[in-house]
């Protein structure tokens, strides 16, 4: 395990230890889902989770959102242990598939989540009309889910993780299913979300997404984290130098070359710059909105709901400093003492 040290009010994700073995009839261990994880998450983090299919981030998850113990080790959530009903009204969840009722319409979708939340009647108005204005499905807000696309879904799904105004948002798969317009304003929105003070937890397959979006990241496989640092130190490419520059005419590349040919070095790759292909799609779509072409559909979303988080004129909070150099990060697990590792009993079979 890593290094332990005093947690602060800053933190709102600590793991130390966690292992998670699932047991069949007899208690025997049949899966080893999660072993030895070491995470914290700061507030106001965007943490990616990556890992391939059965990687152990779902179980990794579920463990957080307190619908699974932990065989062993210790976990803390916005200070609490998962399973305190204190902290279920500060969390956000978009689940990968989207389980949503499918013969309620959209806004009766957000009406019925907001009761669970006790939220009155004239806050649950506010904040549905702002939601279905974000996400773009205020034109189709009375049309069952059920008839909605898999887009569609993900954003009333998304607009339903939003109506408490959560803390914590963990968010699985967020852009699964929508084109890229859809795609873009989820990330513009969680990169708001993140600077009002938010802390989001992403899994997504995405890695684009996440290299755009992740202030850290947690590569699992196995059911172990086997890399974790910020983007910028994971990717960062040892034994070579990238130099950018207007567009050089031939003569002062064959200078260049020349140069480095005297100091035994070799030129290896010239090439003009690219865009990438999801600037592009943007920049024809509002080509054509400008032109007045007309489609059907959900539509490009609003303004961030005013009631999530901070103004927009407030100062975002600071953006964590990183952990020791290399990349490592303390795990910080002073708020776990007094949460004890579960008996035997407490254990929960598949």
């Amino acid at each position: 395990m890593k290094a332990l040290g005093h947690a602060g009010d800053d933190i709102d994700i600590v793991c130390a230890g966690v292992t998670k073995v699932f047991r069949d009839f007899w208690m025997r261990p049949r899966v080893r889902a999660v072993e030895a994880v070491d995470l914290q998450v700061r507030r106001g983090q965007v943490y990616g989770l990556l890992g391939p299919n059965g990687s152990g981030k779902s179980t990794t998850i579920k463990m957080l959102l307190g619908l699974l113990q932990p065989t062993s080790g210790r976990i803390a959530v916005l200070g609490k242990r998962p399973k305190d009903v204190d902290i279920k009204g500060s969390i956000g969840y978009l689940p990968e598939e989207s389980y949503l009722y499918q013969f309620l319409s959209g806004r009766e979708t957000l009406d019925y989540y907001g009761r669970l939340f006790r939220l009155d009647g004239r806050a649950r108005r506010e904040r549905i009309d702002m939601l279905l204005d974000m996400v773009g499905l205020e034109a189709v807000q009375h049309r069952p889910v059920g008839e909605y696309s898999k887009g569609m879904q993900r954003r009333i799904g998304l607009a339903q993780s939003l109506i408490n105004d959560p803390q914590l948002l963990i968010l699985d798969e967020p852009t699964s299913g929508m084109d890229p317009i859809g795609a873009k304003q989820i990330k513009d929105l969680i990169a708001t979300l993140a600077a009002r003070g938010k802390t989001v937890l992403l899994c997504s397959h995405l890695l684009g997404d996440v290299e755009d979006l992740c202030d850290r990241v947690a590569i699992m496989y196995g059911g172990r984290v086997r890399a974790e640092g910020t983007c910028d130190e994971l990717l960062e490419q040892e034994h070579a130098t990238l130099l950018e520059t207007a567009e050089l005419p031939e003569p002062v590349i064959a200078e260049v070359r020349e140069l480095l040919r005297r100091h035994d070095l070799a030129l290896t790759n010239v090439q003009r710059p690219r865009r990438t292909l999801e600037s592009l799609f943007l920049e024809i779509v509002e080509q054509a909105r400008a032109e007045g072409v007309q489609t059907s559909g959900a539509r490009s979303g609003g303004a961030v709901a005013e009631f999530l988080g901070h103004s927009s004129d407030s100062q975002p909070v600071a953006p964590a400093t990183d952990g020791p150099a290399g990349g490592a990060e303390v795990v910080d697990t002073g708020l776990l003492d007094s949460l004890v590792t579960p008996s035997a009993s407490e254990r929960i079979a598949p």
